[in-house]
């Protein structure tokens, strides 16, 4: 009989100093993370982000008006080309840990506030935005969280975050569908929402009870999938869940999903000992994980190749261990 969450995983001096080589993103996230560095060392690696690496080469990208692959009109490039636009680009440097306090990003913010609000308090843009007049849950609840993030100081966000919180489905997720007649939550949408409420509780505070209730519900049509399963029958969702991404854009797999999780401390669910032991599998003998799966679309640069020893995956995997391994679920 095993004990969940006591996987063997040694975390060998040489993997974390390979962590450490990496960009400044990589470097700030495994000092806090992993090897408990004191938090005046992080910060100062952190402020790295924005002089150099990928952060740098991000926010030389920006254009004169805020804005990333942006054209003549006011919301031109802020949710489209898919990876170049605005909010996916400020999803990626919410990613890297650029300083909240960074102007640039604060820029960008204004734009994507004031050309994305909606009528009914959600988030969209282009034509979906033009024609409905309404916000897009999955849209609504990535900008929330990179506004959040970003320490955006507007009333506007407790609308946007209300508007969150009256999307959220019977079954406790939230779907982009449901406008057009869907009664399930996604996983997609849900891990969206989670994120976005979570930095708006950080930074606004507002509703505080109401906030961290739909987060616990969205938490819970998680683990009553477990993570990547059927509630219904059990088998997979899809294959694709399974496989790690970074960035993982507008998509969910289960180590986006752990590594929420592991972000607000959540109780060692023995629910997820399935997704827990597919991190273990994907592990390789150096002690590594690769990066096993790219979201297709225009990027301004590669960050890491599918197949080989990921940075990102490797850091993400190792902190939601050190979370999981700090816990004692019930034996199974």
């Amino acid at each position: 009989m095993r004990r969940l969450g006591q996987p063997s995983l040694p975390q060998t001096n040489s993997v974390i100093q390979w962590l450490l080589d990496g960009d400044p993103s990589i470097r700030w996230q495994t000092q806090r993370d992993l090897i408990g560095s004191k938090k005046h060392v992080f910060e100062r690696e952190r402020r790295k982000v924005a002089r150099a690496g990928w952060g740098a080469r991000l926010l030389a990208r920006q254009d004169l008006k805020g804005a990333w692959a942006g054209g003549a009109s006011p919301d031109s490039g802020l949710y489209s080309p898919k990876w170049t636009s605005t909010t996916y680009t400020m999803l990626l440097l919410r990613d890297l840990g650029l300083p909240a306090d960074n102007r640039q990003a604060r820029k960008a913010c204004t734009l994507l506030l004031d050309h994305g609000l909606q009528p009914d308090g959600g988030i969209s843009y282009g034509t979906w935005a033009k024609w409905a007049r309404k916000g897009e849950t999955c849209i609504t609840g990535m900008v929330l969280s990179i506004l959040s993030y970003f320490s955006y100081d507007d009333a506007r966000l407790d609308t946007i975050a209300r508007h969150l919180l009256e999307e959220q489905m019977p079954d406790g997720g939230w779907n982009c569908q449901r406008p057009r007649g869907a009664t399930h939550a996604s996983v997609h949408t849900t891990i969206s929402a989670l994120e976005g409420l979570r930095f708006y509780e950080m930074h606004r505070g507002h509703d505080a009870r109401k906030v961290r209730a739909a987060q616990l519900r969205g938490r819970e049509f998680l683990l009553a999938h477990r993570l990547f399963r059927s509630h219904r029958t059990g088998k997979i969702i899809k294959p694709e869940f399974l496989r790690f991404s970074f960035p993982p854009r507008w998509h969910y797999d289960v180590l986006r999903a752990l590594d929420h999780f592991q972000t607000v401390n959540a109780p060692r669910d023995p629910r997820l000992t399935d997704a827990i032991d597919i991190v273990l599998r994907s592990r390789r003998a150096d002690g590594r994980w690769p990066l096993q799966h790219v979201h297709h679309g225009r990027t301004f640069f590669e960050l890491e190749r599918v197949g080989e020893p990921s940075r990102w995956n490797t850091l993400r995997a190792l902190r939601v261990l050190k979370w999981w391994n700090a816990g004692k679920p019930a034996s199974a």
